[in-house]
């Protein structure tokens, strides 16, 4: 069973209540909220706002005696409320209460309106109580405003040799915002709190890192891998945190000697979902661990979080509980020993974790990358077969095609809402000026399909063999089928010669086009269409390299070329130098730092230099990524704000 908390409508967004509740801070005041109802039963419980089931399913009403529930909304009156019929809240006078819990934050207000009806003598509560501390706060006057849980987590390991850095910037500058403050809290494997801090960061576009090895050093720590919640107070216009996150290391196998492992990731999604896909099954000589992190302060039980074969329905449960905020790696081979690649695996995850991570290891190196949040609410929409003739391509999803000689390329499409049992897709494969050279029909593909597409069998790719281009995924429905626009699929990569590996998902869109559908194209900010480009590259230190693709996709003709930007800026937000790209339209740029920007400029930007891709042309889609020695390399794509 799910937990019964609304986090994420795709029509309204995030439900900052669900952040309130199940904020770290907020986890100690709940549980001396709990107490005290306890003592100053029986408790009648006023749900002025509908929270009372999420704040049941976060933290448990069990050992409450309670009266009754009653509500301010006439059209609730009746609904089944924490397991009886909800009375009007001009009725509590009636009720024999000794206390009453006002389920709701900033309160005040309504507890003042409800004098009148209140039991005699009766005490009263409210979630103000578990309000966390007022320096977390940006706006002060309301609670719930979605800027003032400006939160995320994050996967965080310093162990076995391996060690991982986060990185982002001060983006909320850009909304106007001043100086931010980032609180953080890690969490160990098993859950306990390893360190609390907070640091300050000026007004300008400044440049945030959190490096596991330093924070192990500051705080005296032991080896950990768990989690990193982050707090940013004082942001403006954006609610979501948003980080690239590197791994980095050496580990060491019985065959190879000391490998290096290298690997990139980016923000979790910070609303959990009750399902999550693009889990590949292992490979021959592979294992695959799938990272299970609790969101919450409360356990995940037993058997509440489960696996199955893709297109399949029996799920295999985790029997063991997880404590409140910790870690667990769970291997996928033992839970579904049957399953092998390009099967795919979905993680039944009922609500109790941010979209998690998963860890491929393989002959010593470990390659991170992340599932996707199974969407529930789409059906197939009969529209999008008959969009060809105004939208051309309509929705695609763009992903490089590195030169061939060196890399090999492997395209695995994802299943990615519940309702989906089919994709009718093909692959457009495109040089970097923008021409088409070759196609690919997958036909209609099945939910439960094990079909992976290797460039290296397709013909007619000669000149991408020392060259780059990208790949497109679009719909096809030569043959018939349906559609619901949430096409997904996982991006693999691996260096030939030194078998170094990386991979990467994402969904399509519909791109450069001044008509729109729905929500399509989407904008970073305001209604669509979506025509420019605001895009965050981090760059690599200690040695290490950048390199981005930048893609130019377009569901029609748009610009002959885009009028990019790439700007390099120093750690505090200073801008060091420029270069421009002229990207056809359907084409793409493949481009490395140390090649763009000179080693005098490089060494003007410094330490904790950072790079924004800007085009008010039109909208790129971007890939990044570390190139270390030996053959060692990162991929990922790239976040906008």
């Amino acid at each position: 069973m799910a937990l019964r908390i609304e986090t994420f409508d795709n029509t309204r967004g995030g439900n900052t209540l669900y952040k309130a509740l199940t904020h770290p801070r907020a986890a100690e005041p709940a549980k001396a909220l709990l107490d005290e109802l306890a003592r100053h039963a029986p408790v009648a419980v006023y749900d002025p706002i509908g929270a009372i089931e999420g704040f049941d399913a976060i933290f448990g009403l069990d050992r409450i005696a309670i009266s009754g529930v009653y509500v301010q909304q006439i059209a609730r009156v009746g609904s089944p409320t924490l397991g009886r019929a909800a009375q009007p809240v001009t009725e509590l006078c009636r009720c024999a209460a000794r206390s009453v819990f006002v389920c709701a934050f900033d309160a005040q207000r309504g507890i003042t309106q409800l004098q009148p009806f209140l039991p005699e003598n009766a005490a009263v509560f409210s979630l103000d109580h578990m309000r966390i501390p007022v320096d977390r706060l940006t706006n002060h006057r309301r609670y719930l405003d979605p800027i003032n849980f400006a939160t995320n987590f994050a996967f965080f390991r310093d162990a076995g040799g391996l060690h991982t850095r986060l990185v982002t910037t001060n983006y909320w500058s850009g909304y106007g915002a001043g100086a931010v403050t980032c609180w953080m809290t890690l969490f160990g494997g098993n859950g306990v709190v390893l360190a609390e801090w907070c640091e300050r960061h000026g007004p300008s576009a400044d440049t945030i890192v959190v490096d596991s090895r330093k924070t192990r050093e500051r705080f005296g720590l032991p080896e950990f891998a768990g989690q990193l919640f982050l707090h940013i107070v004082g942001a403006a216009g954006h609610d979501v945190v948003k980080y690239a996150l590197d791994t980095f290391g050496y580990t060491r196998s019985s065959e190879a000697g000391a490998d290096i492992s290298l690997s990139c990731t980016h923000d979790a999604n910070a609303w959990p979902a009750d399902r999550y896909a693009g889990l590949p099954a292992p490979a021959a000589g592979e294992q695959v661990l799938l990272w299970i992190q609790n969101s919450h302060p409360v356990a995940i039980p037993p058997g509440a979080v489960g696996f199955n074969r893709m297109g399949a329905n029996c799920v295999v449960p985790i029997g063991e509980p997880l404590a409140p905020f910790a870690t667990r790696a769970v291997d996928v081979g033992d839970v579904l020993p049957d399953v092998r690649w390009p099967e795919q695996v979905e993680l039944r995850a009922a609500k109790h974790m941010v979209r998690p991570r998963y860890e491929v290891v393989e002959r010593g190196r470990r390659r991170i990358a992340h599932v996707n949040v199974e969407r529930g609410d789409l059906r197939p929409d009969p529209e999008i077969p008959r969009l060809t003739h105004t939208l051309g391509k309509g929705y695609l999803l763009p992903a490089p095609v590195l030169p061939i000689a060196t890399w090999q390329t492997l395209v695995l499409p994802t299943p990615m809402t519940v309702r989906q049992a089919e994709l009718p897709i093909a692959a457009r494969i495109y040089d970097r000026h923008g021409a088409e050279i070759a196609s690919h029909s997958f036909g209609r593909l099945p939910r439960a399909h094990a079909t992976a597409l290797d460039l290296d069998a397709i013909e007619g790719l000669d000149s991408l063999r020392e060259s780059y281009g990208h790949i497109e995924l679009v719909y096809e429905f030569a043959a018939g089928g349906e559609a619901d626009g949430w096409l997904h699929a996982l991006f693999r990569y691996r260096h030939r010669r030194s078998g170094h590996a990386a991979e990467t998902s994402f969904g399509a869109h519909v791109f450069n086009t001044i008509l729109t559908y729905r929500d399509e194209p989407q904008s970073y900010t305001g209604p669509p269409p979506g025509l420019s480009t605001r895009l965050y590259l981090r760059l690599g230190e200690d040695g290490y390299d950048t390199l981005c693709q930048l893609i130019y996709p377009a569901s029609r003709a748009w610009l002959p070329t885009s009028t990019t930007d790439i700007i390099l800026y120093a750690a505090d937000g200073r801008e060091i130098a420029r270069a421009g790209l002229a990207i056809p339209c359907s084409g793409s740029r493949l481009w490395y730092y140390h090649a763009t920007f000179d080693p005098k400029t490089r060494a003007r930007a410094g330490a904790g230099a950072y790079v924004i891709i800007r085009d008010t042309t039109c909208r790129l889609f971007g890939y990044h990524g570390l190139v270390g020695r030996d053959g060692t390399f990162s991929l990922d794509h790239m976040f906008g704000f």
